[in-house]
């Protein structure tokens, strides 16, 4: 452990679009804030290619290069933006503990949340290769589905969010083949039925991915296996969608903060107040219903501004 604890008045951990929005509210209160950017410096946004849809950017604006503008932005206010992740906290008492790398102490008068979700994979090494490409594998229909209009595109994923990105998709694409590698939907009967009315949605049930198949660059197929009569097939796509869920990044809070029962956490509604008074939260870390970067943004400026009253409170 070090020898030295910083005490500072206001701890950022994370930095994707929550974060920086946090950190630049945060910075022109004068509450100097310190920012970690965590394992995935920018959070997710950094392995999105294009983002059209953030408001401002009229030609549109690559995830990467959006953070690094969000940073800056940050900075130039005076944020201190440093490397290294946190690794342990300790909310147990007034004073805010946490350690980054664990080793360095930190005591905080109030702490900002942002450690975002992390969308689940398959895992199979060309969903990742073409995933890393930024040529045709993504884990989100609304941010993504645009560029793939008027194509063909195949969906994994079973449950209610599954079946609503793939109804989402189906108002986009030309074609959308979903599979589900059991031989049932997860999702509500609702939802369920809803893409079986659609037309242009087929379901395999059964069917497992074995392969996306690419030149290398881009997608342009999916090899699947039927689990009852083990033959295998080839789809022709150009997009491949995963909908298997999101894991928020929240494991280190779970002995201090409320979580709701798949890790996400707890706000007061219409806050970004959690159960620990000067704890706040804001982005993915909480909402597994949007799951958008101007959201996530919104909800950074919401937790800034609710730390900034809590600190004032306090004097």
């Amino acid at each position: 452990m070090s020898d030295t604890i910083e005490k500072i008045k206001c701890l950022i951990i994370g930095s994707g679009p929550a974060g920086y929005t946090a950190a630049i509210y945060a910075a022109r209160a004068n509450m100097n804030p310190v920012l970690y950017q965590g394992t995935q410096p920018g959070g997710q946004l950094t392995t999105t290619n294009e983002v059209e849809n953030f408001p401002g950017y009229v030609d549109g604006v690559t995830g990467p290069e959006m953070m690094i503008q969000l940073q800056q932005q940050a900075q130039r206010f005076g944020t201190d933006v440093r490397d290294g992740w946190v690794t342990k906290v300790d909310f147990s008492g007034p004073i805010h503990k946490v350690w980054v790398n664990e080793t360095k102490e930190i005591h905080c008068e109030t702490v900002i949340i942002s450690t975002g979700a992390s969308a689940k994979y398959l895992g199979i090494p060309s969903e990742q290769h073409y995933l890393q490409m930024g040529g045709g594998v993504s884990a989100c229909a609304v941010c993504d589905g645009f560029f793939y209009r008027n194509q063909e595109v195949v969906i994994v994923g079973a449950g209610d969010s599954a079946c609503e990105e793939a109804h989402y998709l189906s108002k986009l694409c030309k074609k959308v083949t979903m599979l589900v590698r059991s031989e049932n939907f997860r999702a509500s009967k609702i939802m369920a039925e809803r893409v079986r009315k659609t037309e242009n949605i087929e379901i395999l049930l059964n069917t497992e991915t074995v392969e996306v198949i690419g030149d290398g660059q881009v997608v342009t197929a999916v090899k699947v296996l039927d689990k009852t009569t083990k033959e295998e097939k080839t789809i022709q796509a150009t997009g491949f969608f995963v909908a298997i869920g999101h894991k928020p990044n929240t494991h280190i809070f779970k002995d201090y903060l409320d979580l709701d029962e798949t890790g996400y956490i707890k706000n007061i509604p219409g806050t970004s107040k959690t159960n620990v008074d000067g704890v706040f939260v804001g982005g993915d870390a909480a909402d597994h219903v949007y799951r958008q970067a101007i959201t996530a943004a919104g909800t950074g400026c919401m937790a800034a501004l609710d730390a900034e009253r809590y600190l004032a409170s306090l004097e």
